[in-house]
């Protein structure tokens, strides 16, 4: 059976009071819209369709990098049924067509590979939810056999329909011809003078369909968002169920609740993770891992045995095994760390290597850095890698010592095991196995302090 997708994006959400389309704003990192074209590739669809009109050209431009996305306007905003009968001339190879939504965006796609499934190759499926409080929502109505007969709007309804828990969630599984067909002859005759999706299912059962229904494991899955308590409801829904993923595969979060993955993490055996740490981008974590609280982890490799301790910043960063960062560290992009290396508080690396067993532990900036196996750097170290047009390198050799509050004025080549005294602005090689230092005489001269004029 070949399968194609609509996503249906065109609402203008004015709910949300915002100058962005709905289906823009983001869960957990990413648009409402691009966690449904997700779901759609992950059930192998031959073709996708986003039917998009309010601030159309923005969410186009928001996936100009996906090829494989066919998009359609809807310039009018005539209702569900209008919008995926705008689709239908770009659908070309689908035998199926499956109709989502682009504001629903926890919807999994094994909920979706049962709808198809019971649908098979030429049947009517329709996901339905059961409510404690149905209000809003299109009514399932069902003959005395319990048969799908229709879906009655809200707004249409009768206070017996009303009473009804079960309701539609707009997600339906139909053969592309026969849908044509059926959205060819939809009526706006209704409350809101729309052409309603809803309307095929009668137009189904009339042609002698039995309607296959399905439920989601749980309602979330068929939420969409219509303001921005929605959003934020979803967003926690989400990183639920992403942290009960993680402590399953074996990961131990000190609180699930304040977790938020915004990319995607992979992990090795006992990992550790404590409260209010953010993961954004690609995430990779070795074996015994433990990363302390408020830590931001941004497109990181992270080998086995590292220890990151509370408060620090990595980003675009590779960190060895058996090394420690922090507290209130900062790891920026192009920084790596070959194993077995400490940075300290308040040490920021940029663009620079940091070799085997090296100790950077307080209160520093290496930029633009090569620093060797079993290299100290004091307190208070900068080196001076920008001249205000270029940057320059640094390179620090095996086993060298620079003292605390050391200025290295890039390019400078620090040699093997050689010193740098405490204090010294370094704009020179410094040799192999030498002390090197620059530092005024100390002198001690008479004098009386300034004092307050009465």
């Amino acid at each position: 059976m070949r399968l194609g997708v609509v996503i249906l994006a065109a609402g203008q959400g004015t709910r949300m009071k915002s100058d962005l389309p709905k289906v823009l704003h983001r869960i957990a990192g990413r648009p409402l819209l691009g966690h449904v074209v997700d779901c759609a590739r992950a059930l192998a669809a031959v073709e996708i369709v986003v039917v998009y009109g309010h601030g159309g050209e923005r969410v186009r431009e928001a996936f100009a990098d996906q090829p494989d996305l066919r998009w359609v306007e809807q310039a009018e905003q005539l209702g569900t049924g209008h919008a995926v009968q705008q689709a239908m001339p770009a659908l070309r190879e689908s035998e199926q067509l499956l109709v989502l939504y682009g504001d629903v965006p926890l919807t999994r796609p094994e909920t979706l590979q049962d709808l198809i499934t019971a649908t098979g190759h030429s049947g009517f499926g329709l996901l339905t939810v059961t409510l404690p409080d149905p209000t809003g929502y299109g009514r399932i109505v069902r003959n005395a056999g319990g048969c799908v007969q229709r879906i009655v709007e809200q707004k249409d309804a009768t206070a017996e329909e009303l009473a009804i828990d079960e309701v539609n969630t707009g997600i339906l599984c139909a053969p592309r011809e026969r849908l044509a067909g059926w959205l060819g002859g939809l009526s706006n005759s209704n409350a809101q003078g729309e052409y309603y999706l809803t309307d095929v299912i009668g137009m189904a059962v009339a042609d002698g369909f039995d309607i296959q229904v399905r439920q989601p494991a749980a309602a979330v899955e068929a939420e969409g968002v219509n303001n921005r308590v929605q959003l934020a409801a979803l967003e926690r829904a989400h990183q639920r169920r992403v942290a009960e993923r993680l402590m399953t595969a074996g990961v131990t979060l000190r609180d699930p609740a304040r977790l938020d993955v915004r990319g995607r993490i992979e992990h090795g055996r006992d990992c550790e993770i404590d409260v209010n740490v953010l993961i954004e981008g690609e995430v990779r974590l070795g074996d015994r891992v433990r990363i302390g609280a408020n830590c931001v982890l941004r497109d990181v490799e992270i080998g086995d045995d590292v220890e990151i301790l509370d408060n620090c910043v990595l980003e675009q960063a590779k960190v060895g095994s058996a090394s420690k960062v922090g507290p209130f560290a900062r790891l920026r992009p192009g920084a790596e760390l070959i194993g077995g290396a400490h940075i300290g508080n308040f040490v920021e690396i940029k663009k620079s290597v940091v070799g085997r067993g090296s100790k950077v532990n307080h209160l520093s900036y290496i930029g633009d850095t090569e620093i060797g196996a079993g290299v100290n750097i004091g307190a208070g170290t900068i080196t001076c890698n920008y001249d205000g047009a270029n940057k320059h390198k640094t390179i620090i050799s095996d086993h060298a010592f620079i003292g605390s509050n050391t200025a290295l004025v890039a390019p400078v080549t620090v040699g093997v095991n050689a010193t740098i005294g405490a204090g010294s602005v370094i704009g020179k090689d410094a040799p192999d196995d030498k002390l090197t230092l620059t530092r005024a005489k100390q002198v001690s001269i008479s004098w009386q302090r300034p004092t307050n004029k009465k």
